[in-house]
C-alpha cells in the first residue's frame, strides 16, 4: 500500500502549505489552514471511449478558425440573456446562491424543457424527491435522466452509457473522487472533481452546469480557484420572503456580465418575468410625495424603477442617512450638492432612501430621480405619476448626460410615461416622440419645473 500523503490547505482561499501555520499568507485569515489527506494518481477519472486525443499543435493566429460557435437554446429567455445567447458547447457554468433560493428548481425546470438529452446528477436528493418536484413543475420531460450519485467515477461511467448532450451537477460540494483521500466538500476534492469535469467538457464538447453552495459571506464555498477554472459564474439572488429572484452573471467568457434575468417563484416553479418594470413600479391610485421614477439599464435591458425617499426633522443631534439598494456615499454626495449648490437646507434632516423591488442599482443615471424624490419629500409635494428621470448629477449641480438615452426614452414611452427629464447635453435624435422630453442643465431647473 502506498504511503498516504498529507498537505495543508487554507479553507478560505485554497492556498497549499507544506506545514501548518496560524495565518494564511495569501488571504491573511487566521486559523483557516487544515490538514488533508491527498493521494495523487497519474490517471484521470475521465477516460474518453473514442479515439485517443492528440496533443494540440501551435497554430498561427490567422490560421485559427474564428467562426462563431453555435449556442444551445435553453428555451428560457432570461437564462439565454444572462449567458449571452445560450449555452456554449464544452463550457462549464457555476451557479451559486443562498440555500432555498431556488437553484435546484431552476436547473431542474430547464433540464425538463431542454430539447437535448440531459443528465441531472444529484448528490443531495433522492430520485423520488426529484420526481415529486418535477411533477409539480412540468409533467413532461422525456429527454431528462436523473442520477443520484456522488462518486465521479460512477458518474462518468453512466455518462459513457447514456451519452448526454448536457450534464447538470447538484452540487459540486457533494462530489468526491477516489484519487483524493479526503472528505467531500474539502478544498482538494472540489478542485480535483472540477478539474475532471473540465477535462470531460473540453474533450467531448458537452456543456456542464454546476450548482455551488455559498458561505455566510455570500461567496461560493470552496477555493477561489474554482471560480477561475469555470467559464461562467452565475449568482441567483433574492429574498426567500419575496417571490422575485434575480439571476446575475459575475463572470462570463462568452458574453457580457452586465445582463440580468428576473424570475417569479410560484408553486409550479419559476416564471420568467419578461417586463420587469411592471413589478418594480408601485401601482397606487393617489399621488404620494417622496417617490420618483428612474430609467436605468441592466446590460442591454432598460428598466423603470421607483425611488422612495423620506425626509424628516432629525430627533437627535446627528441626522441619519440610510439607504437600501443605493450607495450611501453617493447619497451623502447628492445631499451636499443640494445644500451647497441649490440652497436646500437638509443638513439637519434625516434622509432615508429605498429602491423598490429589492434590487441594487449602481447606474449613475438614477441620480436625478434620487434628487427629485428627496426634494419631493422635503417639500411634501408629489411628483406626477407619469414623470420619470434619466440624468447624472455632478458636484457643481449640473445635470450630466447619460449613455443610451434614446433607449431609456423609448422604454418610458412604451410604459405610458408622459414626461421624461434628461440632460440638455445629451444628443437626442428621436423624432415624432409622443413623450415630452424636458431638457435641463441644473438642479434648480428641475426643482422649478416640478415644484414651481
Amino acid at each position: 500500500m502506498a504511503k498516504l500523503k498529507t498537505s495543508f490547505f487554507c479553507q478560505n482561499c485554497g492556498t497549499q502549505y507544506a506545514k501548518w501555520q496560524g495565518q494564511c499568507n495569501a488571504c491573511k485569515e487566521w486559523n483557516t489552514i487544515v490538514e488533508e489527506l491527498i493521494q495523487k494518481e497519474e490517471k484521470s477519472s475521465w477516460k474518453p471511449t473514442s479515439e485517443v486525443r492528440k496533443a494540440p499543435k501551435p497554430l498561427k493566429i490567422n490560421e485559427i478558425d474564428s467562426s462563431q460557435e453555435v449556442r444551445m437554446n435553453t428555451l428560457d429567455s432570461e437564462l439565454n440573456r444572462v449567458l449571452g445567447g445560450g449555452i456554449v458547447p464544452g463550457s462549464l457554468t457555476l451557479l451559486g446562491g443562498e440555500p432555498g433560493i431556488g437553484k435546484s428548481t431552476l436547473l431542474l425546470q430547464i433540464s425538463l424543457k431542454l430539447p437535448y438529452k440531459t443528465l441531472y446528477v444529484s448528490g443531495e436528493e433522492s430520485q423520488k424527491q426529484i420526481k415529486m418536484r418535477a411533477e409539480r413543475i412540468t409533467p413532461n420531460g422525456d429527454n431528462c435522466y436523473i442520477l443520484t450519485e456522488t462518486k465521479t467515477q460512477n458518474i462518468f461511467q453512466q455518462i459513457q452509457e447514456i451519452e448526454p448532450e448536457i450534464v447538470i451537477i447538484d452540487s459540486i460540494q457533494t462530489l468526491h473522487t477516489d484519487y483524493i483521500e479526503s472528505t467531500a466538500g474539502s478544498i482538494s476534492q472540489i478542485r480535483e472533481c472540477t478539474a475532471e469535469l473540465i477535462k470531460f467538457a473540453k474533450e467531448t464538447n458537452v456543456p456542464v452546469i454546476l450548482i455551488g453552495h455559498i458561505t455566510k459571506d455570500g461567496t461560493i464555498a470552496g477555493p477561489k480557484i474554482l471560480e477561475h477554472m469555470v467559464d461562467t459564474v452565475l449568482q441567483f439572488e433574492g429574498d426567500r420572503n419575496h417571490v422575485y429572484r434575480i439571476l446575475r452573471s459575475l463572470k462570463n467568457r462568452f458574453g457580457s456580465t452586465a445582463e440580468l434575468g428576473i424570475y417569479e417563484m410560484l408553486g409550479s416553479g419559476l416564471r420568467e418575468v419578461s417586463n420587469p418594470s411592471e413589478i418594480l413600479l408601485s401601482h397606487r391610485e393617489e399621488e404620494l410625495s417622496g417617490t420618483a421614477i428612474a430609467s436605468t439599464l441592466e446590460g442591454m435591458r432598460p428598466l423603470m424603477i421607483e425611488i422612495q425617499a423620506l425626509v424628516s426633522t432629525a430627533v437627535y443631534g446627528t441626522p441619519q442617512r440610510s439607504t437600501t439598494g443605493y450607495n450611501a456615499k453617493r447619497l451623502n454626495m447628492l445631499l451636499a450638492v443640494l445644500e451647497k449648490r441649490a440652497g436646500f437646507r437638509l443638513g439637519t434632516k434625516d434622509v432615508f432612501l429605498n429602491v423598490t423591488g429589492g434590487i441594487s442599482v449602481d447606474d449613475p443615471a438614477i441620480d436625478l430621480a434620487v434628487v427629485a424624490a428627496i426634494l419631493s419629500s422635503n417639500e411634501d409635494i408629489a411628483v406626477g405619476k407619469d414623470v420619470c428621470f434619466a440624468g447624472e448629477v455632478g458636484l457643481s449641480g449640473e445635470i450630466r448626460p447619460v449613455n443610451r438615452v434614446e433607449q431609456r426614452i423609448q422604454e418610458a414611452e412604451k410604459l405610458g410615461f408622459a414626461t421624461i427629464f434628461v440632460s440638455k447635453y445629451n444628443k437626442i435624435s428621436i423624432k415624432n416622440a409622443i413623450i415630452k422630453i424636458v431638457l435641463v442643465s441644473k438642479i434648480e431647473e428641475v426643482a422649478e419645473h416640478l415644484f414651481g
